[in-house]
């Protein structure tokens, strides 16, 4: 019983990290209608920030994580800016070519600054571990952390987009965007901000993803930024709870998996469980059918 909780405690911190990552995912596609596979990358360049300024430096790891906040946050914006504004009428094969090819430059120019020996993260979050049932079960001062930053979050952004003014034009956008111009909202600067909030939640999600597994390379942030979109896609891609309760689940089925059947399997078992789930719902767990007008 001690160490199936233990694996489910685990199991829910690292879907907590794939619900952080899938918010930004499921941000920009309720509102941009795109989708931005360089996302997973911007993890990484927020855990090397923290890298630079802590281990580099010296410098107090508030100071990494607010500097890899900033970042991440300013990197999103120009990644918008330049790569996905001049394709707003594109085609959506044009953007996800443009996705991949923005994701692979920054893999690669990473690793030209870096090198490809993978760097040893040093845990920024100084929490100490807690422990329960008589001593039989510890929850590290990471997963709590974790835990907490994904609920934190959640209420955080569900409430700045139902009681914000930039929330609600948020919201307008993603109904209709000729709509939401004629009402005179500035639908570049919106997505512009909501690729600026997803970046500034990867840039977290980087930081507590390499302090629960603390190594560094240029691809440190591929396959956590597949398995959070597809937890996105999971939960009900655009759905703010979909992408929480998606990530979560993600988790635990892939940390579940890895304890009691095989390791090596446990990716291939998250995502038939994927394949299942979209079979019976198409949508999504959350999602809702839309229905277009011709």
């Amino acid at each position: 019983m001690s160490s199936f909780l233990t694996y489910l405690i685990n199991g829910i911190s690292l879907g907590s990290v794939y619900a952080i990552i899938a918010l930004g995912y499921t941000m920009v596609y309720g509102i941009a209608k795109m989708l931005n596979f360089a996302h997973g990358d911007v993890i990484m360049v927020g855990g090397y920030t923290v890298f630079v300024i802590c281990s580099t430096l010296g410098l107090p790891p508030f100071v990494g994580i607010l500097s890899a906040v900033v970042v991440c946050t300013v990197l999103g914006v120009v990644i918008e800016r330049v790569a996905y504004k001049p394709l707003r009428e594109a085609s959506s094969l044009s953007v996800l070519i443009t996705a991949i090819g923005v994701s692979y430059f920054l893999q690669n120019a990473a690793l030209i600054i870096f090198g490809a020996d993978t760097k040893s993260f040093q845990n920024v979050i100084n929490v100490p571990s807690l422990t329960l049932m008589d001593g039989q079960v510890t929850v590290s001062g990471v997963t709590m952390v974790t835990i907490l930053s994904c609920a934190l979050i959640l209420i955080g952004l569900t409430t700045f987009i139902n009681k914000t003014k930039t929330g609600q034009a948020m919201l307008a956008v993603s109904e209709d965007k000729g709509a939401a111009t004629l009402m005179g909202i500035n639908v570049n600067r919106t997505i512009a901000v909501t690729f600026a909030i997803g970046s500034a939640l990867a840039a977290i999600a980087g930081v507590l993803l390499c302090s629960a597994y603390p190594v560094l390379s240029s691809t440190t942030g591929a396959m956590p930024g597949i398995k959070a979109f597809t937890a996105a896609v999971f939960g009900g891609i655009g759905s703010i709870p979909g992408a929480l309760i998606g990530g979560i689940i993600m988790g635990v089925i892939e940390n579940l998996s890895k304890a009691y059947i095989s390791s090596q399997l446990s990716d291939a078992i998250v995502f038939a469980v994927l394949i299942v789930v979209l079979l019976v719902k198409p949508t999504g767990l959350m999602g809702k059918q839309i229905q277009e007008k011709v």
